[in-house]
């Protein structure tokens, strides 16, 4: 083992583990992560939560109570779901004050079948925040243009948010004036400032999966020499952004009210590419005020045989601009690319709720106690 994780963590990388289970909670997983691996927060997403509670392991007890009560998979589903997060967010909760409310989160997210739909997502996040009812709780919005509104307004009644699906540079962009447009209402209606957090995840590795297969297409030499770059690129150039926006006189202001950055997130940071060294998405990205979740394998591969050489974005804004205009100029359309990935990521989210949907269904109906 290196010390990876350690050398991420100084160099201002907070470390996030992308899972959530019953029994990583139960089992005393997660605390060993927190104690061990310098995880400081958990995302979770439909298809965690599919995949956990399909699982079966350790939720026997609660759906068969929930069964007998004959409530709705609905309701049964987000019973299960906020319950996993409080426990898990009364785990990170000495993290969070030790942080001031920076670190020790647990991410929980709107149902994706609202993600076009700005007045139920709203609804929804009100909803979650006060069913989780943990002041270490980041309830996601996707950063849809139907999310955008729903981010400011939410941001605006005090909740700490999460944008999820974010894969442009220009849609970034907007979720940063989303946040900024939120803690402007906030203040205007006397909220605290310094008690409200956000983070954007920007997603990584399925830039490069959907360009490097358009980049396969087109054959060339050059073509095969731009693969695996685009997503670092597109990531590096979003932290530019970052580092923009939040040196703005707008942002100088809320500053002076005690506001805090919304800071980027690298999401997917898994890598899809077996070519690929299996850390890229982590020590490839490196900087200050950046937080990075991971799934579990990529964690430990960063803790075994990760290279934390220091800041690897900084200064490469140039080189980044450079590989992401080639991409453009072998036909490889940014624009297309990008709306791809928003329009997959909401269906692939969509369709692992439907599954849990059914799989949770199907186990309130054999649990469900015969009639008296």
């Amino acid at each position: 083992m290196t010390d990876a994780l350690k050398r991420l963590s100084d160099e201002g990388v907070a470390i996030w583990l992308d899972d959530l289970s019953r029994k990583r909670i139960t089992s005393g997983n997660l605390a060993e992560l927190i104690d061990q691996q310098h995880v400081v927060g958990v995302t979770t997403n439909p298809s965690i939560f599919q995949k956990a509670i399909s699982s079966g392991d350790g939720y026997e007890q609660q759906l068969a109570d929930l069964a007998a009560r004959k409530v709705t998979v609905d309701e049964a589903i987000r019973m299960i779901t906020t319950a996993d997060v409080r426990d898990a967010a009364d785990i990170l909760r000495p993290l969070y004050d030790s942080t001031e409310g920076q670190d020790g989160r647990v991410s929980i997210e709107v149902d994706p079948r609202l993600a076009h739909n700005t007045t139920a997502t709203v609804a929804e996040a009100k909803q979650l925040a006060w069913l989780v009812d943990r002041p270490n709780t980041l309830i996601k919005i996707p950063a849809t243009k139907a999310g955008l509104p729903a981010i400011t307004e939410v941001i605006g009644r005090g909740i700490s948010v999460n944008v999820t699906l974010i894969f442009s540079l220009e849609r970034y962009r907007e979720v940063m004036d989303a946040y900024l447009a939120g803690l402007e209402k906030a203040k205007a209606a006397g909220l605290d400032l310094s008690q409200i957090h956000s983070v954007a995840s920007f997603f990584v590795s399925r830039v490069d999966t959907e360009i490097d297969k358009r980049l396969d297409s087109v054959g060339t030499d050059e073509a095969k020499a731009l693969k695996g770059k685009a997503a670092l690129a597109n990531a590096r150039l979003a932290y530019e952004a970052y580092e923009e926006v939040f040196s703005s006189d707008r942002w100088a202001a809320l500053d002076r009210a005690h506001a805090n950055k919304q800071r980027p997130l690298w999401a997917s940071t898994g890598v899809k590419d077996p070519a690929y060294k299996d850390t890229l998405y982590v020590v490839d990205l490196v900087a200050p005020g950046t937080v990075n979740t991971m799934p579990e394998a990529t964690l430990e591969a960063t803790a075994h045989h990760g290279e934390v050489t220091g800041d690897t974005i900084r200064g490469t804004y140039e080189q980044a601009r450079a590989e992401l205009d080639a991409v453009a100029k072998l036909g490889i359309s940014y624009d297309d690319v990008v709306q791809l990935l928003e329009d997959e990521g909401v269906e692939k989210f969509e369709a692992s709720w439907n599954d849990l949907l059914k799989s949770t269904e199907a186990e309130l109906q054999r649990l469900t106690p015969a009639e008296d």
